[in-house]
C-alpha cells in the first residue's frame, strides 16, 4: 500500500482450551519459534512472545494489510496443528475461542516487552484470570464474565 504509514502496536493474549497447563517449558522455545514464523510469514513484526503453560502473550507491530482476527486465527490454528503433529500431549491440543488484543503507544513498548518476557515471575504474584480481568478493566473494555476464557478454579 503506497503512501500508507502506520504505527500500530498490539499485545495479543489467548489461552489453552480449558486453561490446562499443556505447554511445557521443554517445548516453549520451539513453539515460540514456530509462532514467530507464522507472524513473520504474514508480514507482521514480532516484538515479544512468551508462552506460559496455559496462555500466550504476543506483541506485534501490526501492518494494516491484515485483520487482527485473521492473524490470531493463523497463529492459533498453525500452532495447534504443530503441537498435535509433534505429539507433545496425549489427546488433541486446542486453543480456546477468542482472544484479548490491547493497543499501546511506542513510548510504552519497553515496559510491555519486559512485562511479556517476565511472565513467569509475574505469575508468582497474580493468576492469569486476575491478569486478564485487570487488562480488561485497565483498557475500559466492557465484558460479560460468561464469555471470558474458561477459568479453572
Amino acid at each position: 500500500m503506497a503512501n500508507t504509514y502506520t504505527q500500530i502496536y498490539i499485545q495479543i493474549v489467548f489461552a489453552v482450551k480449558g486453561r490446562e497447563n499443556l505447554i511445557s517449558k521443554n517445548n516453549r522455545d520451539e513453539l515460540q519459534k514456530f509462532m514467530t514464523g507464522i507472524i513473520t510469514n504474514r508480514g507482521q513484526k514480532l516484538l515479544a512472545i512468551y508462552c506460559m503453560p496455559d496462555h500466550t502473550h504476543v506483541l506485534v507491530g501490526l501492518k494494516p494489510n491484515i485483520a487482527i482476527s485473521d492473524l490470531i486465527r493463523d497463529i492459533k490454528s498453525g500452532s495447534s496443528k504443530f503441537i498435535n503433529d509433534q505429539k507433545w500431549i496425549r489427546g488433541k491440543f486446542n486453543w480456546q475461542e477468542g482472544f484479548g488484543a490491547f493497543s499501546y503507544s511506542k513510548s510504552q513498548l519497553n515496559n510491555v516487552i519486559n512485562y511479556i518476557l517476565n511472565q513467569e515471575e509475574h505469575h508468582h504474584k497474580k493468576t492469569f484470570k486476575e491478569e486478564y480481568i485487570e487488562f480488561l478493566e485497565k483498557f475500559e473494555i466492557e465484558y460479560d464474565e460468561k464469555y471470558l476464557f474458561e477459568f479453572l478454579e
